[in-house]
């Protein structure tokens, strides 16, 4: 019998469900797959209960309903100052996934290069090369996360159709600075490339930082396709309603992409987001400020346990290096032995990387209720002894 496509049959069940799963067998409290907890904006869950009672409730235009197109443009231009015509330069996707993969398919030719830095979101490579381009990996590393300019200008070449950024970085929790940023976008310019900009958690940047989407900088307003997540910024990831800015010429294959992916997104959810991005401004910043005593709240208990924890400057994680316990084995088997024996799940790191990875680093994830912290601080802390 004939097999499926040999590039996604190659690729196993995501780390994320694996760990999940396993979490769910033992009982563990799961601080590894990054959905939030005890955040979510239950105003903007009202506002769609209204938009399901009342409709419309047949297919939305592909493009997005007006009113979500309107408030995401109004969304970028309160926050950064981007100017976006919300007819011919934003459309919604049924999730920053499938915004990603609109992206990839409709902007990549075979044989196209395409950067990534390392580490990564698992659907980004399955993505890019299913849709035939050619990946060059450049790669941050703990604890540090320092950017390699020199490996990261090498990876250009004149085959190079864009690079995919992941600012804030998922899971290294680093904020691309404004001089990272200027360095990519100058060698973008250089090479007449393009950016697909991961956004996803543009509102979970901490310690006084302002997220600034590389968008903004000179020259990269028409190469900079952005994405963005209602469900990172509300704490509704099961909504799946993302999104995707881009100039009209950048946004047109794009758009041709999703037609035949999803082609369009409920759209009660629609409504209610289009309601939630407007809310006031104390909202965006009682989120960063929630997320951060949370971060802090797990870092200070996982230190007191043994664990040596990096700064998180943003996204949902924390990551830390568990050798000061005395373990001896890798992340991977450090991650199935906690969630089997201590009963607390979290994400080997090394899943992020494809050859040679960091492999004594653990992911937690602190977009989780307070108790739920608590109990998995107080697990691990009489697995360890601590």
């Amino acid at each position: 019998m004939k097999g499926g496509n040999s590039i996604l049959s190659g690729y196993g069940t995501t780390i994320f469900e694996t760990m999940s799963r396993l979490a769910v067998a033992h009982g563990a409290v799961n601080l590894g797959q990054g959905f939030p907890e005890g955040l979510e904006a239950m105003d903007v869950v009202e506002a769609a209960a209204r938009a399901t009672r009342d409709g419309p409730h047949q297919y939305p235009s592909m493009l997005g309903i007006p009113v979500l197109r309107q408030a995401i443009a109004a969304h970028a231009q309160r926050f950064y100052g981007i100017a976006l015509d919300w007819e011919r330069e934003v459309m919604v996707t049924s999730g920053a996934t499938e915004a990603l993969a609109d992206c990839l398919f409709g902007l990549i030719e075979p044989g196209d290069e395409v950067v990534l830095i390392e580490p990564l979101y698992d659907s980004y490579l399955p993505i890019v090369r299913r849709a035939g381009g050619v990946p060059k990996l450049v790669r941050v590393e703990p604890p540090g996360w320092e950017l390699p300019r020199a490996a990261l200008e090498k990876a250009f070449s004149a085959k190079t159709k864009l690079v995919l950024l992941n600012t804030p970085m998922n899971p290294a929790g680093k904020a691309f600075s404004a001089d990272e940023l200027a360095f990519l976008a100058d060698l973008v310019l250089r090479h007449d490339a393009y950016v697909v900009a991961d956004e996803v958690y543009e509102h979970q940047v901490y310690d006084g930082l302002a997220h600034r989407p590389i968008m903004t900088l000179p020259g990269m307003r028409e190469r900079t396709a952005r994405i963005g997540s209602a469900g990172k910024i509300f704490s509704l990831t099961g909504w799946k309603i993302g999104w995707v800015t881009a100039a009209p010429a950048l946004l047109a294959p794009i758009i041709k992409a999703h037609q035949f992916v999803t082609f369009t997104t409920p759209p009660n959810l629609q409504a209610a987001v289009a309601y939630g991005l407007g809310k006031e401004d104390s909202f965006f910043a009682g989120l960063k400020r929630d997320l951060a005593a949370r971060r802090d709240r797990l870092a200070r208990g996982l230190e007191n346990i043994g664990f040596a924890t990096l700064p998180c400057q943003g996204s949902y994680f924390l990551t830390a290096d568990f050798r000061p316990l005395g373990f001896n084995g890798a992340d991977a088997d450090f991650c199935r032995h906690i969630t089997e024996q201590a009963k607390v799940a979290a994400i080997p790191v090394s899943a992020f990387y494809q050859e040679s990875p960091p492999d004594h680093f653990a992911r937690f994830c602190f977009a989780k209720t307070d108790q739920a912290i608590a109990e998995a601080l107080d697990r691990l802390g009489r697995f360890f002894g601590g």
